[in-house]
C-alpha cells in the first residue's frame, strides 16, 4: 500500500491549483473598443454631410473653382418660389441687411455665400445681392455644383 505524502505545499495538491485560477487576469480585451469606435466613425461619416445644408435647393453648375474658407460663413439661400434664408430661417427681403448686421461678427468683412436655386428668378437672387452690396458687405460668393463633364 502505498501512501501520498502531499501536504498542500506551494507544488502540488488542491489547494495550488484553487489559487492559480482565481488569480486576476490584467489584460484588456481591445476588441471591443474598436468595435465601438468603428460604427461611431461609420455613424458620424454618414451623418455629417446631412449637416451642412439646411434649406434644399437645385444649385446650377459651373466651372468655377471652389474657395477656401478658414471660418465658416454666412449662408444666404433663394428657392424657386422666392423665399429667402439666412443659414436655415425663413426670412422677407426686407430683413436682409439688418439680420446681417446682427449675425456678422467680423464686421463687413464677414464671408457670405448665395445659394440660389437654379430655377429662382434671376431678379429676386439679384435684389438680395443688391441690398447686401449697398449695406457695405463686399465679401460675396455665388454657390454652384462642379459642372460634370459629359
Amino acid at each position: 500500500m502505498a501512501i501520498s505524502m502531499n501536504t498542500g505545499g506551494a507544488r502540488g495538491g488542491r489547494r495550488a491549483r484553487r489559487t492559480r485560477s482565481k488569480a486576476l487576469m490584467s489584460e484588456i480585451n481591445v476588441t471591443p473598443f474598436v468595435d465601438v469606435m468603428l460604427v461611431l466613425l461609420i455613424i458620424f461619416m454618414v451623418a455629417a454631410p446631412l449637416l451642412t445644408v439646411g434649406v434644399p435647393i437645385d444649385l446650377p453648375e459651373s466651372r468655377a473653382s471652389a474657395l477656401n474658407s478658414e471660418t465658416q460663413p454666412i449662408t444666404i439661400s433663394i428657392r424657386d418660389n422666392g423665399e429667402i434664408y439666412i443659414q436655415e430661417t425663413a426670412i422677407p427681403i426686407d430683413e436682409v441687411v439688418p439680420k446681417l448686421e446682427a449675425i456678422a461678427q467680423t464686421g463687413y468683412d464677414e464671408r457670405i455665400y448665395i445659394r440660389g436655386d437654379q430655377n429662382a428668378d434671376y431678379g429676386t437672387i439679384m435684389q438680395v445681392m443688391g441690398r447686401i452690396n449697398e449695406a457695405g458687405f463686399k465679401n460675396l460668393g455665388l454657390v454652384t455644383l462642379q459642372e460634370q463633364d459629359n
